[in-house]
């Protein structure tokens, strides 16, 4: 497995194998690996070495460290394409999750200024404010706030705010939605934010905020979400 022949540093190699291990299941998320001395001691290297090969694993969202007790497997992180348009339910259900919503807050509010000119509307027209954690197969992924003006969608509740809003505007209200802007920032979690998601306060996430349209271009909703970084990771292709 360690070629000590080889052009390829030796940190590297070991970071591939234990990699390979994680991919075809032979290590599971919340597996211990052993201390890195048995890791020099079993492949005649460095605990150094090792240590590299671990610091770029944890780097890489493979393996995390929990101070005096070890190095164990993290949970897989769910890869979401920037290509497309889809809800947060159609990206769980692509990848064999099962989505849930958990509802914090739901109500009519007068817009913002920030909020009207994001939506295109008069400033203290009603919107609605819906905050929910999204949930894949239970585990907390993101805080989500959405903000839909009252007069272009009616009718919303709180039964449908905990579904998918994306089908109810599309296969019930038979409006298409088209497009969507996004921004994204690296951030860390406040004491809220860290409470919500059950991580660690001050933890790594991504802050996103997402302006969607009909195909008309008006502005159907507004969107400011916190996505942990330990479990989503984002992936565009590119061509020259």
């Amino acid at each position: 497995m360690i070629n000590k022949n080889s052009p390829i540093p030796l940190y590297y190699q070991l970071e591939e194998h234990i990699k390979g291990l994680i991919e075809n299941g032979e290590l599971s998320p919340g597996d211990a690996l052993p201390p890195e001395r048995e890791y020099a001691e079993k492949y005649q290297i460095s605990r150094m070495t090792v240590r590299q090969a671990f610091t770029q694993l944890v780097n890489e969202g493979y393996l995390y460290r929990l101070q005096g007790k070890g190095t164990f497997v993290a949970e897989r992180k769910i890869e979401q394409p920037l290509q497309g348009l889809t809800s947060f339910t159609e990206d769980m259900k692509a990848r064999g999750f099962t989505p849930g919503n958990k509802l914090i807050k739901f109500e009519i509010i007068p817009a913002t200024s920030q909020i009207a000119g994001q939506l295109k509307i008069s400033e203290y027209e009603p919107v609605y404010e819906i905050k929910r954690i999204r949930l894949a197969d239970g585990v907390p992924m993101a805080l989500e706030t959405n903000y839909i003006s009252a007069n272009l969608i009616k009718g919303l509740t709180e039964q449908i705010a905990n579904q998918s809003l994306y089908g109810h505007i599309e296969e019930h209200l038979n409006l298409r939605i088209e497009s969507a802007s996004q921004v994204i920032e690296s951030s860390s979690a406040s004491q809220n934010e860290a409470k919500l998601l059950k991580i660690a306060n001050g933890a790594p996430v991504m802050h996103i905020q997402r302006n969607t349209y009909l195909h008309d271009g008006t502005p159907v909703e507004f969107v400011k979400s916190v996505y942990r970084a330990d479990r989503y990771k984002f992936m565009i292709q590119m061509k020259r």
